[in-house]
């Protein structure tokens, strides 16, 4: 199995070694595992996000260590960059310095607010849930037209806290899944939103379900924040993803994808 989705104590919000997180993975019986902790932020810094520029080039050189030190599993370079409207040359020029294996795109903010972070979850009721879910989806519609990123991260993040608004949506995710298919990009399926309030795996059954009918490859995560994080809850993942009927997952090489087979455990 392959967990495309590790963070470090870097970022500010993970505890645990990096080494702990790979000897996690090969405990569990992992093939594969990606590191893609968060790119500092292009609009402004907080410790309690990501790294800081000055820690950027240790990151890299961290993933490079545990590629020489643990030859019994594969581990590639990720990144998870946030998509900032009107920032995509910045990004792209930072993406394309270094020799990543795949780059995560996410979206964690509108109009400048950090909406799955608890700090500011007060500002919820500020915005009515089902123009705040439509905002957030043209969002992650319009990172993919950017076709800066390899894998649209955790897709419906915004129901993190459980807000959900009380309208059908599966209009809204036909219409962001057709415009992440064109891009060329994969979404992650990320069993971190059942370690959340919104109890259920990033993005829904019913996106998962719209994907596969319109052939858009996925790649697993888990969105470890903690060691023991790792790989956790894929049994659920993997149960979802066969409801849809995928039998295969994307992993990538110096931003190649590469089709493998969907397993039933690690």
């Amino acid at each position: 199995m392959i967990d495309y989705h590790l963070h470090s104590k870097r970022c500010g919000h993970a505890v645990g070694e990096m080494r702990d997180y790979v000897t996690s993975a090969i405990e569990k019986g992992f093939d594969e595992i990606g590191f893609s902790d968060h790119l500092p932020l292009i609009h402004f810094y907080d410790p309690a996000l990501t790294m800081s520029w000055d820690d950027f080039p240790f990151y890299i050189a961290d993933v490079a260590r545990m590629k020489d030190e643990f030859k019994e599993i594969e581990i590639r370079l990720g990144i998870e960059v946030d998509y900032i409207p009107g920032k995509e040359r910045e990004i792209q020029s930072i993406i394309a310095e270094y020799d990543f294996d795949y780059v995560l795109g996410s979206v964690h903010f509108i109009d400048g607010w950090g909406f799955d972070d608890r700090r500011y979850i007060d500002n919820y009721d500020n915005y009515s849930i089902e123009d705040l879910y439509k905002r957030y989806f043209k969002e992650v519609a319009d990172s993919a037209k950017t076709k800066l990123f390899d894998i649209i991260a955790h897709p419906d993040l915004i129901k993190k806290y459980g807000f959900r608004p009380n309208v059908e949506l599966d209009d809204v995710y036909a219409k962001t899944i057709d415009v992440i298919k064109e891009s060329g990009a994969a979404i992650e399926i990320n069993s971190a939103g059942l370690r959340k309030p919104a109890k259920e795996i990033y993005p829904s059954q019913d996106f998962i379900n719209i994907c596969f009918t319109r052939g858009v490859p996925v790649v697993t995560g888990s969105d470890a924040h903690s060691p023991d994080d790792v790989g956790r809850d894929f049994d659920k993942l993997v149960e979802s993803l066969k409801t849809a009927g995928y039998t295969d997952v994307a992993t990538y090489v110096a931003r190649e994808r590469i089709m493998t087979e969907l397993k039933d455990r690690a």
